[in-house]
């Protein structure tokens, strides 16, 4: 008997950090929540990466009403792909993997369809995902009706319609809230991520966790990133 599909469920974050490809890299299904609503100060539309003099955000400035789901919210400046194209270039341009990999992530900023901000997110996060060997399926949360359900019920109900009898993949920071049994009575596993962020060098400076999945791969490449993000090596 073949093992339970996993599904993973998260919002489309902006080129996000190493755990959220490590999270995908489980998973059989990975969905992106575009219909949750969007919140400021978020990483749906920033993302760190290492500046000169250390941690820099890079941010998509949007325009929204409050309330609106993240689908609904848009880039509010059109070159803004082509400024943090131009601030990669500047941050990463001496880093050792940096000749091997800019080619594939300037094609895939250049290639950002414009619209929505999920959208862009998610084809920029689907591009990275193949770079880095992540082989699940993509659907998203807005092409499912779940007839409403909140919270838990809903993330149930995500899984059980994508995979029947599948198991859903949380985060370990959804332990502190999320309620097993209503995952039991949907009929649908749920485990828990147990990744723990890997060093690697950063040009020689203290290690800053969390930056976005662009830092590893600019300093090691896609493969070796690829490898982080799957468990396969450790950093050298």
């Amino acid at each position: 008997m073949s093992a339970p599909a996993v599904v993973a469920i998260h919002q489309p974050n902006y080129a996000p950090w190493l755990g959220y490809f490590a999270k995908m890299a489980m998973a059989d299904i990975f969905v992106f929540l575009d219909d949750a609503q969007y919140s400021k100060n978020n990483y749906i539309n920033r993302v760190q990466v290492m500046g000169g003099a250390g941690p820099r955000w890079l941010t998509v400035p949007v325009s929204h009403r409050f309330g609106d789901p993240i689908l609904a919210v848009r880039p509010a400046r059109p070159g803004w792909a082509r400024a943090h194209l131009d601030s990669l270039r500047g941050f990463y341009r001496d880093a050792p993997a940096f000749a091997a990999v800019w080619p594939e992530v300037e094609a895939a900023y250049r290639a950002l369809p414009e619209g929505s901000l999920a959208d862009s997110n998610i084809a920029l996060v689907e591009a990275l995902a193949r770079l880095l060997g992540i082989r699940a399926r993509f659907r998203r949360s807005s092409e499912i009706d779940t007839g409403g359900a909140p919270g838990d019920q809903r993330l149930a109900q995500l899984v059980q319609a994508l995979a029947p009898g599948g198991c859903y993949l949380s985060g370990r920071g959804g332990a502190r809230y999320q309620d097993p049994e209503t995952f039991r009575r949907a009929g649908v596993g749920l485990r828990y991520t147990g990744f723990v962020h890997p060093d690697y060098d950063q040009g020689g400076r203290m290690f800053v966790p969390g930056l976005s999945v662009l830092d590893a791969a600019f300093r090691l490449g896609w493969a070796r990133t690829g490898a982080l993000v799957t468990g396969a090596m450790a950093p050298a």
